[in-house]
């Protein structure tokens, strides 16, 4: 059977109440008994002072009969409810009080038999030797006259009353600690209940949650820990329910992007098998065939490296390097895409000093797309222009277009996986809609930005930044 949490709160609190009421009442016991004792004792040892200056010096120096001191003896005994007994040198007994609630004194005490101006004045707590039933409390106090030792007072006090008495003070001690607890128990039942409500709450949307269901709400609007998971908890469901429609949406469009060139190819080859395409004609269908293969390849390698970057983040080799040169090499590259669509690439350069600290294979992967990307959405006769300008120990490399532009819809989800714009806008017609997440991707590793202005009928400018090289900054420090 599970505990609850509750459950296991409240055991936990009930065994240490038990084990702290267990010590109290063992430390309170044990104390209370030896102070008392300890106080008793002292009150023994002033009678017995009193009664061996008046009374007993009185007997041995003639002054009052042995039966006149038995009947002394009887009436202390009587008034402070003790058993008194007188030795003399030897240890022994020459008078006790006989009360009939006390024992008779034995004749001899066999532990005073030594030399007796050694005595000291002595306490003892127990039966004292056998000679009483039940403990009692022990005083023994040597008479000494003249400066010599005559003898010795032994006094007897039971311990009944002091139990009594413990009892009571210990009573004391018990109620309000008792009642504490009971108090803690019930301040412990309403605290326990106020925080497990909102936990079984938690428990319960979690469980929701498990099952695909992220609508459930927890209105848990408190200010401590519990209420920063449950907040916690429904902002996880709510990415949790984005990342779901993710998911959806890269079923349908992997799956969109991947059937039209395969149908393309297919339909394509069983047309060139039946003869329906005839022969001075399938060069054109296989250039097709091939182009549809090439972009089949193309969103293979992008999903890879998309999943590659997810999974163990972007491996980058950084260096000092010339993004100019870099710049100019994706420009040469494009050179003839851009004579044969009738479109011209400028090239700004306003810095000093271009070399950067980054991986070059990478970067001009992002330069290459985003230079692609322009060359797609920009009409025949328009131009591109890609600005190097430098801020604060950056160099900024922007790409702008003189194109279709983006609304302010699409341009909110450029970034999504396999997001495309209005493909009717471009005639290039070969794009994955991956291109700029691992654009984005890329520049991120490198701790930079990359941003994007756009108005529809204007224009695309997409801007990102690059650290300067050490080297660069060494350079520009000693100019």
């Amino acid at each position: 059977m599970k505990r609850s949490l509750f459950d296991k709160i409240f055991l936990g609190f009930l065994f240490l109440s038990i084990a702290l009421f267990i010590s109290v009442v063992v430390y309170s016991t044990y104390t209370t008994r030896r102070i008392m004792v300890k106080e008793r004792s002292k009150v023994l040892t002033n009678e017995a002072l009193l009664i061996a200056d008046q009374t007993v010096a009185d007997y041995m120096q003639g002054n009052i009969t042995h039966r006149q001191l038995i009947k002394n003896l009887e009436y202390y005994s009587e008034t402070l409810a003790t058993s008194i007994w007188i030795t003399d040198e030897k240890g022994i007994v020459i008078a006790s009080s006989k009360a009939a609630t006390h024992p008779e004194a034995p004749k001899n005490i066999f532990f005073l038999n030594q030399d007796f101006d050694m005595l000291t004045a002595q306490t003892f707590s127990g039966n004292f030797y056998g000679h009483f039933e039940s403990d009692v409390v022990t005083v023994a106090i040597p008479i000494r006259i003249n400066n010599i030792s005559d003898g010795m007072i032994l006094m007897h006090s039971t311990e009944e009353e002091l139990k009594d008495l413990q009892g009571n003070i210990i009573q004391a001690i018990y109620v309000p600690f008792l009642i504490i607890l009971i108090i803690s128990f019930a301040v412990l039942g309403i605290i326990s209940g106020r925080i497990m409500r909102p936990i079984k709450k938690i428990n319960a949307a979690a469980e929701q949650y498990s099952t695909g269901n992220f609508d459930v709400k927890l209105d848990i609007k408190s200010g401590d820990e519990i209420g920063q998971l449950a907040s916690s908890l429904e902002y996880m469901a709510s990415e949790l329910s984005k990342l779901e429609e993710y998911r959806k949406d890269f079923i349908s469009n992997i799956s969109h992007d991947f059937r039209s060139p395969l149908t393309s190819i297919k339909g394509y080859v069983e047309a060139i098998q039946d003869g329906t395409i005839p022969i001075e004609k399938q060069d054109r269908y296989l250039n097709i065939i091939v182009n549809e293969t090439n972009r089949l390849s193309k969103l293979t390698t992008g999903l890879l490296e998309l999943n590659k970057f997810d999974s163990y983040g972007i491996w980058l080799v950084a260096k000092d390097f010339d993004v100019l040169e870099l710049v100019r090499m994706a420009m040469n590259s494009y050179e003839g895409k851009c004579i044969e669509r009738g479109i011209k690439i400028w090239l700004n350069n306003h810095c000093e000093h271009t070399m950067v600290y980054a991986d070059k294979t990478k970067i001009q992967q992002v330069i290459y797309n985003l230079l692609d990307n322009a060359i797609k959405f920009t009409p025949e006769g328009k131009s591109i222009y890609i600005t190097l300008t430098e801020k604060n120990e950056k160099v900024f490399i922007s790409i702008k277009d003189e194109g279709c532009g983006i609304s302010k819809e699409d341009l909110q989800k450029i970034w999504v996986r396999f997001y495309k714009v209005d493909s009717s806008r471009g005639k290039d017609k070969q794009g994955t809609g991956l291109g700029l997440s691992i654009t984005k991707e890329i520049i991120k590793a490198h701790n930079e930005n990359i941003n994007v202005v756009s108005t529809e009928g204007v224009g695309t400018e997409f801007t990102f930044s690059l650290a300067k090289s050490v080297v660069e900054k060494e350079s520009s420090g000693d100019d």
